[in-house]
């Protein structure tokens, strides 16, 4: 699996609206972000900073950009799980699950619940 840059809470907040909005204006996913709202200048800085990231890329509208993921939510959300697993969990799929049932007060029901729609979805 390659390794792709790590993402701030910020950036990832953007881009979130981009894979909603999947092409889209500065402007645009500025009217998407919740109140306070941060400043044009600033969604365009960090904007920018995923383009130099290798995240999005843009087309030319008239005068203007037109921003579009170039890294897919589920590549990135992949990654970041596995980043996750292999720094707090020593790599154990096992131990990460097992936390996250005690820590969010899981029943055997629930869990097997869970178990059958990820058969499902297989």
């Amino acid at each position: 699996m390659k390794t792709m840059r790590q993402l701030t809470k910020a950036e990832e907040q953007i881009m979130q609206k981009l894979w909603k909005l999947e092409m889209c204006t500065v402007k645009e996913i500025l009217e998407e972000l919740p109140e306070p709202k941060p400043a044009y200048n600033t969604v365009s800085t960090i904007v920018r900073i995923l383009e130099d990231k290798k995240f999005v890329d843009h087309k030319v509208f008239g005068k203007g950009y037109k921003y579009f993921p170039i890294v897919d939510k589920e590549t990135y959300s992949n990654q970041s799980l596995h980043k996750l697993m292999e720094g707090y969990f020593g790599g154990s799929f096992k131990r990460m699950v097992s936390f996250f049932v005690k820590k969010n007060d899981v029943s055997l029901t629930e869990l097997e619940r869970i178990l059958e729609e990820v058969k499902k979805s297989e």
